[in-house]
């Protein structure tokens, strides 16, 4: 694979102010010149797209420049492409910004003011500065922070439960799932991707990693689900008395 650096930004979605950017902080290699015409190949490409996924998982530029600093600079493109695929089933959706009617069908119910504001409180929607009202109170465009959270969100913040037990529920359950998703990541590293990498990094068993990694999420998922579900009946025999 030869690429101008118009070439390689088209394949890579980016702007090549974008490539000469990230060349410039050292995250990518330096092309191969013909003459004085820099050529790039698939470890460009593989390495702006491990790029973007990092930052769709939210790392900032400096924690995404510690990461590549990690990568030796000739690593292939194969072990670029599997940091990919372990990453990508672990990204999470990203944010939408919806108007209130569209707020409203996602949510499956009116939201009101008071609702919002519950909702803002526990982190799901935030508001959008040129989403208020001339007044400044009412909010007509939100920033959903997590879509997928929105109905339940929803069906929660309509309980008539004081908006302090919410937000340390809700608190509760994100510090618990952070760390329980810590040590899972580093389970995964220590007793799966690092033998691969001492093993030598054969063919045959990257291709096994990259399948295994797209189907372990929502088995992983599956498991914490009820593993909770368990959990909270064990926590409720133990509060009844005999």
């Amino acid at each position: 694979m030869e690429l101008t650096v118009d070439e390689l930004a088209s394949r890579a979605g980016v702007t090549v102010r974008t490539v000469r950017f990230y060349a410039g902080r050292g995250l990518l290699p330096p092309p191969r010149l013909r003459g004085r015409t820099g050529l790039y190949g698939a470890v460009h490409l593989a390495r702006l797209e491990l790029v973007r996924e990092l930052q769709s998982l939210g790392l900032t530029l400096a924690a995404i420049e510690k990461h590549l600093k990690k990568i030796p600079l000739d690593a292939p493109a194969e072990d670029l492409a599997l940091q990919r695929a372990l990453l990508s089933p672990w990204a999470p959706e990203r944010p939408e910004d919806l108007d209130r009617d569209e707020l409203d069908r996602r949510a499956g119910r009116h939201l009101d003011d008071d609702m919002l504001e519950r909702l803002e409180a526990l982190g799901v929607i935030e508001p959008l500065p040129e989403g208020r009202s001339r007044d400044g109170a009412r909010v007509e465009r939100v920033r959903v922070v997590s879509p997928a959270l929105l109905g339940v969100s929803a069906e929660l913040a309509a309980l008539p439960l004081p908006l302090d037990t919410l937000v340390a529920s809700h608190e509760a359950v994100d510090r618990h799932t952070t760390a329980l998703a810590a040590e899972l990541q580093q389970v995964f590293q220590d007793t799966v991707v690092r033998p691969y990498r001492e093993g030598g990094r054969a063919p045959e068993e990257r291709e096994r990693l990259m399948e295994m990694a797209g189907r372990l999420k929502p088995l992983m998922i599956q498991s914490v689900v009820a593993s909770f579900q368990r959990a909270v009946d064990k926590a409720i025999r133990r509060s009844v008395p005999d």
